[in-house]
Parts: C-alpha cells; sequence; structure tokens
C-alpha cells in the first residue's frame, strides 16, 4: 500500500488564552510560534473573528490554536477537554530532547498531577498538561522496540483482528522484551 501523506501539517485546537498557550508553548516546552493569522470569515452561517497561532516542531508541522473575538463563538467551538490521560497528543523525542523537556517543566515549577512519567516498557512518556488542560506527552522509543519494528508491524493486523474477535489478553511483545 503506498502511503499518500507525507507528514502531519498541523493540528489544531481552542484556546481561551493565547498568551498562556504561546508562553507555554514556546517560553516553557522551547515550540516556535511560526505563523500567525487573525482572520474574519464566513463560518457555520455567521462572520467570526479569531486569531490563529502554529508552534512548529522540526519536522515543519505545528501544533494550531485558535481563540475567537467573540465569546458566544469561543463557547460554541471550545468544548471542555476530556479528563482522560487516554486523550492527547503524542509526540516522538529522542533521550537528550525528553531529558530537556523535564527539565524545563521542572523549572516552570509544573508538578504532579500536572506532569508525570509513565515507563511503557517499549518506550518512556513525559506528560504535561498545557494550560487549557490538554495532555502532551513527550515519547521516547525504547532501543529495543526500535529493534523489533518491523516485526510488530507485520504482526499488527494480526493483533487487532484478535483483539475484535474479543480476545483481550496482554499479548504486548514490547513488555516480553522489557522482561528479558
Amino acid at each position: 500500500m503506498t502511503v499518500l501523506v507525507n507528514r502531519l501539517h498541523h493540528t489544531a485546537y481552542t484556546t481561551r488564552d493565547l498568551e498562556a498557550t504561546r508562553a507555554f508553548y514556546e517560553d516553557v516546552l522551547g515550540f516556535p510560534l511560526v505563523a500567525t493569522y487573525c482572520e474574519k470569515d464566513e463560518l457555520f452561517g455567521k462572520e467570526r473573528t479569531y486569531c490563529h497561532c502554529f508552534f512548529a516542531m522540526k519536522d515543519g508541522s505545528a501544533l494550531a490554536f485558535f481563540q475567537f473575538a467573540n465569546e458566544d463563538d469561543q463557547a460554541e467551538f471550545s468544548p471542555p477537554i476530556p479528563e482522560s490521560p487516554f486523550h492527547h497528543i503524542a509526540l516522538h523525542v529522542d533521550h537528550d530532547a525528553q531529558a530537556e523537556l523535564e527539565r524545563r517543566i521542572a523549572a516552570a515549577g509544573i508538578e504532579e498531577p500536572r506532569t508525570y512519567i509513565l515507563e511503557h516498557g517499549y518506550c518512556r512518556s513525559v506528560y504535561v498538561k498545557d494550560p487549557n488542560g490538554m495532555i502532551i506527552e513527550f515519547t521516547c522509543d525504547a532501543p529495543e522496540a526500535l529493534a523489533i519494528e518491523a516485526d510488530v508491524r507485520a504482526k499488527a493486523r494480526t493483533e487487532l483482528a484478535r483483539w475484535l474477535a474479543g480476545d483481550h489478553s496482554n499479548n504486548n511483545t514490547f513488555r516480553s522484551v522489557e522482561a528479558a
């Protein structure tokens, strides 16, 4: 199968405070602000005014945030973010970048429960909540996981079929690597 998509261009979210969001992503995490568009468009039957900011990642993709000028528009398009660790953005980093991000998060005074670490076996993840309550995960793959990545890809459809058929047993190849 040919993959048609080059890379993520951006993923967009709303914010109630663009300056707090900018300070977190740019000043704390080091994502440079690379574009700001202030727009007025006819959207969904009404003229709406908003500001849209993009914070860059190394590959050229970005995290983007909208803030609406009108409070009613903001309420309509900015539902509360679910309070769940299973609703988050996961970003790949190497070991050194992850250590630097941990340092920056601590230096900003962000502590548990707004930040935490999970050792998954196949990767180590640093989680942090942004000013909007959204969870950002910085994931560093374990070397063992990278070594067996092709094998795992080959089994992806089989594992999904197993799960969908109702077999919810833990058959995590990475956990067995960790235990070895």
